[in-house]
């Protein structure tokens, strides 16, 4: 069996990722990945279905009012569910069904801590506001990862849509571009190379970012930050998932005046200009 190093394990991580991945969970998860692929012959749907079930004990825990314990669990949870991609990419051992199941155990794990949450701290203190708190993780939780897919099935279509109108349609000659004079580069773009360096993605909070903050930073802090961090990171979460809409909606502007396949060809044979 092939021994596999830190190196070939360090390969397998993704190119840019969360900053609360990249900095508090892949140092772990790498060397749990290589103790797993070097020694046992456990599959990566096993390690889902175990991080699966580690996140209901993080749900029992915050449930039973034992923060401590449900933000322990829930770390572990999320980094078995690191190692679990690290583990297919690495010995090319993915399928389709651990895409799936991959996902729906995400939500699953999410939905049932932010139950848990909500009931431990209602039993606790009878304060309605812990209800809200949990319905509202549940429902940013559900609208970001029902959202994501949409946009980028926006994208795609218009992406398909683009490609055949630009390779079909006879192209105009155009004059040649004068260069333009290079400009420097802004703080915030040497910001965002500086990040990509260390494959840190430009969000402030991301959904990764969302759940730790409410699932692990919160409750290690104690009850009484369980509100305001929650509240915070539902704010920015919901900041940053308006800007991607937003970026969407330019994405789709500046493609709206390209002309169809089929209305591009007809353009062509009465002798107009195609507008691309």
């Amino acid at each position: 069996m092939r021994t596999y190093s830190l190196d070939d394990v360090h390969a397998t991580r993704k190119r840019r990722d969360s900053w609360w991945t990249v900095y508090f969970v892949d140092p772990a998860a790498c060397r749990v990945a290589m103790l797993v692929a070097n020694h046992t012959e456990i599959t990566p749907n096993a390690l889902t279905v175990f991080s699966l079930i580690l996140g209901m004990g993080s749900a029992v825990c915050l449930g039973a009012n034992q923060l401590a314990a449900g933000a322990a669990l829930f770390y572990l949870s999320f980094m078995i569910d690191c190692v679990d991609g690290k583990i297919a990419r690495l010995k090319g051992t993915g399928t389709p069904f651990g895409l799936w199941l991959d996902y729906v155990g995400d939500r699953i794990r999410v939905v049932c801590c932010a139950v848990g949450l909500a009931y431990g701290q209602y039993a606790a203190t009878g304060s309605v506001d812990f209800i809200l708190l949990g319905a509202t993780v549940a429902v940013l939780d559900l609208f970001r990862y029902v959202n994501a897919p949409q946009m980028k099935r926006v994208r795609e279509t218009i992406r398909e849509g683009l490609a055949p109108s630009l390779t079909e349609v006879p192209q105009v000659p155009q004059a040649p571009r004068v260069p333009r004079p290079r400009r420097s580069r802004g703080p915030l773009r040497r910001f965002n190379r500086s990040l990509a360096r260390r494959r840190v993605r430009s969000h402030l909070i991301s959904g990764i970012e969302f759940h730790a903050a409410v699932f692990v930073v919160a409750p290690l802090i104690g009850q009484a930050a369980l509100i305001p961090v929650t509240a915070v990171a539902s704010i920015l979460l919901l900041a940053n998932e308006i800007f991607l809409v937003y970026r969407m909606w330019l994405f789709t502007r500046r493609n709206a005046a390209v002309p169809k396949p089929q209305e591009s060809r007809e353009h062509a044979l009465i002798g107009g200009s195609p507008n691309v």
